[in-house]
């Protein structure tokens, strides 16, 4: 059973990622006009302390790659890189954000931005060192989210749900082959809602419905849309499997 009332939530990821630069202004874009409810971004801080959005430490082609942390905002705005800042003033507000903070020293200016775009509540904050996350939790009402393979936990499950729910870190996201419907109940059992990511085949979307996700990562957001509608309409409306997606 899904944790809680409401329909699982679908991130964008990267935006309308095959169809525009990944999380670029025109990839959030299109993924919000294909319906998509929900953006997935990864953040880090420019040379002159910004919240931008990239996923790589370093940005460019071929011998003329520089990190992103050398480079300030201009020049990051001429390969395509966003500040997160503009993301809300070109698009609002009205969507929830996933957001992996690439490095710590993004999270509090990170903060800030969202903050002052209004948006902390529909703010989800993923991370893989649960410590971080931790220490994060007193300073932000924010979703939080712990990110991590499986086979890379330090705990056994059950433990980790438990520790997860101690520290007031609301999901545990793991890659959608990780779950199964028994590992979803378990994390339930301690209120913490189960994310998939890399879910971009139908029939993976489907599966994770079925055993009661709450949230999924895809990387075609009318694919992503059509199936959550499908579901949240009922049985009735998604006619037979899929044979080819």
């Amino acid at each position: 059973m899904r944790l809680g009332p409401q329909p699982p939530l679908g991130f964008a990821h990267r935006g309308a990622r095959l169809e525009a630069p990944d999380n670029s202004l025109e990839a959030f874009t299109r993924a919000l006009a294909a319906g998509a409810q929900g953006l997935e971004t990864d953040c880090r801080l420019s040379a002159d302390g910004e919240v931008v959005c990239a996923h790589d430490a370093s940005v460019g082609s071929g011998l003329r790659r520089r990190k992103v942390r050398d480079l300030d905002t201009a020049d990051l705005a001429r390969l395509g890189i966003p500040r997160l800042a503009d993301v809300f003033a070109s698009l609002g507000s009205a969507f929830e954000l996933s957001v992996d903070a690439q490095e710590v020293a993004v999270i509090e200016p990170l903060l800030a931005v969202v903050g002052a775009a209004g948006a902390t509540d529909r703010l989800w904050l993923c991370h893989p060192d649960l410590e971080v996350l931790r220490g994060v939790r007193a300073s932000t009402a924010a979703h939080l989210v712990h990110s991590r393979r499986s086979e890379r936990l330090t705990a056994p499950h059950e433990r980790h749900a438990h520790d997860l729910a101690a520290a007031g870190i609301e999901v545990m996201n793991f890659h959608h082959s990780d779950w199964t419907a028994g590992l979803v109940s378990l994390f339930h059992r301690f209120g913490i809602r189960a994310f998939a990511w890399d879910a971009q085949e139908t029939r993976h979307l489907r599966r994770m419905l079925e055993i009661g996700i709450d949230g999924l990562y895809c990387d075609r957001p009318d694919r992503l849309v059509a199936t959550l509608g499908e579901w949240t309409a009922g049985p009735a409306s998604a006619g037979p499997p899929p044979t080819g997606t």
